[in-house]
This record gives structure tokens, sequence and C-alpha cells, in this order.
């Protein structure tokens, strides 16, 4: 049956100030990106470019045109190795980062986007 995630969409209200977060700010690459509309684009990035899984980052004033009911708040937790290094590199690049927390089950941080959506960064070991 499923044997992986491809891909997650996340409404963001600027595409391009949304693209430029997830390349400049968080190091991830651009997987691909074709124009869907006048002022809409399909675009995906992930963190290299060997990752299957990629973030759709798609128009949400379109989304809300289309299907309103369907707009909702991300809920992605990200995983790393080092998330001390991760934790530093991010304030670095002017991400937003809320304190870290160590859990009995893993050491974790929320992070947020150009738009305020939040995301979860946790260390696996």
């Amino acid at each position: 049956m499923i044997n992986k995630v491809g891909k997650i969409t996340v409404y963001v209200n600027d595409q391009e100030q949304a693209k430029d977060f997830w390349l400049n700010k968080m190091n991830f690459v651009l997987k691909f990106e074709q124009p869907i509309g006048p002022n809409a684009a399909w675009i995906e990035v992930g963190p290299s470019e060997d990752e299957f899984t990629t973030l759709v980052l798609y128009s949400k004033p379109l989304m809300e045109k289309q299907k309103p009911s369907k707009v909702s708040h991300p809920n992605i937790l990200f995983s790393t190795t080092d998330i001390e290094s991760a934790y530093e590199k991010m304030k670095q690049n002017g991400v937003e980062v809320e304190e870290m927390l160590k859990m009995p089950f893993g050491t974790m941080f929320t992070f947020k986007d150009q738009d305020g959506n939040e995301y979860i960064l946790r260390e696996d070991k």
C-alpha cells in the first residue's frame, strides 16, 4: 500500500516570500516550479535533492477561492540529528524560533515561517 509520504501542502499568502524563506533561511532546495495560473505556481521544496518528500507551497488565496474548507494550519514535524546546530543556524538566518524543549522523549523546538505557520523540529537519535 502506502510506502512513502510524497508531498505536504503548506498554504502560503505569498508564494515568492515562502520560496525565499524555505530556500534562503531553511537551506532547502527548489525541487519543482511550474505556473498554474496567472498569479500562482506549483512550487515544491525539500531539504535536499535526494529527499523524496517535498513541501508544496500552495497559494492560500487561490485555495480559499477553490475550497475554503481545505485551508488549515499545517502540523508538520521535521527531524534533525543535531538540534543545537539547527537551532543556532535558524536563529542566525532570522527564523523565529521558540525556546528549546528537552523532554524525556526528545529535544525539540517550534519555529515559524514567513506567514507565522508553526512547525516543530525534533532531534532523532
